[in-house]
């Protein structure tokens, strides 16, 4: 069995790489928040006045099971030029699925930078809204994307 003094020189999992240098933790951390933003804050904006649109990029299954309220429907495969076009180029999207365990928005937050959109994913998706304890909207408040 090794001794305290054993185990406390082996460096941990955590440990084994080195942390970066601050001067790049910032820059990392700083760009981070260009790519991505979290449920509380969109929670806030939604109940204000947001200045993006949210696009829940779910089946619409899923969306009308329950979404976030005021988030319109466009699964991230009919994400093309043509169904964003009602949109104006300078239009800002924050997409979202169904959580951490499902790259959707990834996917879509792709296909909306590659066709020239701001974006940004909504961190933690429909789990994390729900976590948040947040109201849920169902069909009935659905807002469709334009065709």
């Amino acid at each position: 069995m090794p001794s305290a003094a054993t185990l406390t020189s082996m460096p941990s999992l955590v440990s084994q790489v080195p942390a970066a240098d601050a001067v790049s933790a910032v820059a990392h951390f700083d760009g981070s928040f260009r790519f991505e933003t979290d449920c509380w804050d969109v929670h806030q904006a939604v109940e204000h006045t947001p200045d993006f649109v949210l696009l829940d990029v779910r089946s619409p299954q899923a969306f009308a099971a329950g979404h976030v309220p005021g988030a319109s429907n466009l699964p991230h495969r009919k994400i093309i030029a043509g169904t964003l076009a009602g949109y104006a180029a300078d239009t800002l999207f924050v997409v979202y699925c169904a959580g951490p365990h499902c790259n959707g928005a990834q996917r879509a937050a792709l296909r909306l930078a590659q066709l020239g959109r701001r974006v940004k994913v909504m961190i933690g998706g429909m789990s994390g809204w729900r976590e948040e304890g947040f109201r849920i909207a169902t069909l009935p408040d659905a807002v469709r994307a334009p065709a």
